[in-house]
């Protein structure tokens, strides 16, 4: 690490990805086992020595070790002497582990508005009729002023959409009570995959991904994806809501010095995978237009073809790592790769792919005024961190001694749709039940007048009312709800 740029490794010279362009985003891509989360926690480690806060997703649950020193081993200080990585010494970082199921870290929620409609519905895989009723949906809870925090305020609000469904047609075109049942499945399928303690409160404040330490080192924040990748497009639907929060509510600061937030986006191909035109459009949007808030991201994939070329072209600081080419298909992902490099006079970028051993790389980073470098082949230095996982006690040491904690690991229930939807529906059949009496009442003293009195007669059928009928129907559907239970339309509380 030296004053504006961090340390990568050693091409003829020594190869750094300076700090002033970090904001421009960037790639590490190869193939499985080549070196790129070494490479991650580098630069990771970079970053917190420059005071920048780091956010990535831990898919495979070795990127938690960062938290602890390496133990030094001969091929590691082998590695830091030809590199010239001197003085090599081991070093903790100091880090947060989050994980949106609460297990291995501090829960990440946010609230069902917050994710919004769009995101909501790549989410659930709906079609466009589909979507348009959720949008419905979304447009009437903020009309009357309906809080959307967790899936079971989502789930009563679509029965009220059904219920409704007639006089909702006037107002914001035709509602499909197919569609709603449609939705209503996809969330239950949902909740089966545990996305129902994603949503709710507290809802995650973007400051506390902003942290640094005491001692002014940028705080690393790790999510456990392991679990988490088993669903991978909540996964992908997650990380795209995290951007486009930060996108929406971190003010512009033009061009830094240094970012103010890295974000690693590791297994890439997750998000661009089977995404609807709107959506991709917004990621591009997101991409070129969030560096202007500090923002940097790097796209972590095996294949650099799985990012679309209108967001490739916006990553200027690349990491490339060993590609196999054994087949056509391969061969023509090598050469795509190959041209997204600035040529080296000396030597093929196309062969050089395909040869790098394991902790090798072609770097290319952006340089003066922002241009970007000649592509280096590159041997990548050792970290300073461990390499692997923590261990449960080393992991529960680190959550006990955080700042979070308090925050975070309780869930907060406060009154929102499902509520306000649930007295709504008790008023309207008390209401009914007490025009029903009052009905039975005047058809009795008009009945009275024509016959002789008689003396009452017991109900004696147990058949309910219609009103009955409704309000137990609305108290079960409800009552069911609460035991099973991107780009926001409103802010934050």
């Amino acid at each position: 690490m030296t004053e504006n740029a961090i340390f990568l490794g050693k091409s003829k010279r020594p190869e750094y990805l300076n700090l002033k362009y970090a904001n421009r985003h960037g790639l590490i891509a190869g193939a499985t086992g080549t070196g790129k989360t070494v490479t991650l926690q580098i630069i990771a480690e970079g970053l917190s020595d420059a005071g920048v806060p780091v956010f990535v997703a831990d898919v495979k649950g070795d990127l938690s070790g960062i938290s602890q020193p390496v133990k030094m081993k001969d091929f590691l200080t082998n590695r830091a002497k030809v590199v010239g990585l001197d003085p090599y010494e081991p070093a903790g970082y100091p880090v947060c582990f989050w994980d949106l199921f609460g297990k291995q870290g501090h829960p990440i929620r946010a609230t069902v508005t917050e994710m919004g409609p769009l995101l909501l519905a790549s989410l659930l895989g709906l079609n466009d009729t589909q979507e348009g009723v959720l949008t419905l949906a979304f447009r009437l809870a903020d009309d009357e002023g309906l809080l959307l925090l967790d899936l079971k305020d989502l789930r009563a609000l679509l029965v009220e959409v059904a219920n409704r469904s007639k006089e909702l047609s006037v107002e914001y075109g035709h509602v499909s009570k197919a569609s709603v049942g449609a939705i209503q499945r996809r969330l239950l399928a949902l909740e089966e995959q545990g996305a129902n303690k994603f949503f709710g409160e507290p809802a995650l404040e973007l400051d506390d991904f902003l942290r640094t330490d005491e001692a002014g080192a940028g705080i690393i924040n790790i999510l456990a994806a392991d679990r988490l990748m088993q669903t991978p497009k909540l996964y992908a639907t997650f990380l795209l809501w995290l951007l486009s929060e930060l996108f929406e509510e971190l003010p512009e600061i033009g061009d830094p010095e240094k970012p103010k937030l890295v974000f690693f986006f590791d297994e890439a191909h997750l998000l661009f995978n089977d995404a609807p035109k709107a959506l991709l459009k917004k990621v591009e949007q997101v991409v070129r237009l969030i560096r202007s808030k500090g923002v940097s991201v790097f796209f972590v994939t095996q294949n650099p073809l799985d990012v679309p070329d209108s967001v490739s072209s916006q990553l200027g600081n690349r990491v490339q790592h060993a590609l196999r080419a054994y087949t056509p298909r391969e061969q023509r992902v090598v050469r795509a790769a190959a041209e997204t490099f600035r040529a080296n006079p000396d030597f093929k970028t196309v062969d050089v792919i395909t040869e790098l051993g394991i902790g090798e790389a072609l770097v290319s980073t952006l340089a003066s005024k922002g241009a970007p470098g000649i592509v280096q082949q590159t041997l990548i230095r050792p970290p300073a961190s461990r390499m692997g996982t923590v261990t449960k006690a080393e992991r529960r040491a680190v959550l006990q001694t955080s700042e979070m904690a308090e925050k975070y690991d309780q869930t907060i229930d406060r009154k929102s749709a499902y509520e306000v939807l649930h007295k709504r529906a008790e008023r309207i059949a008390e209401n009914q039940e007490k025009e029903q009496l009052r009905a039975e009442k005047e058809k009795a003293r008009k009945t009275s007048r024509r016959a002789p009195r008689r003396a009452p007669r017991r109900r004696r059928s147990n058949r309910q009312t219609v009103s009955e009928a409704a309000f137990k129907t609305a108290a079960r559907t409800l009552a069911r709800e609460l035991v099973r239970g991107l780009f926001g339309t409103l802010k934050r509380r």
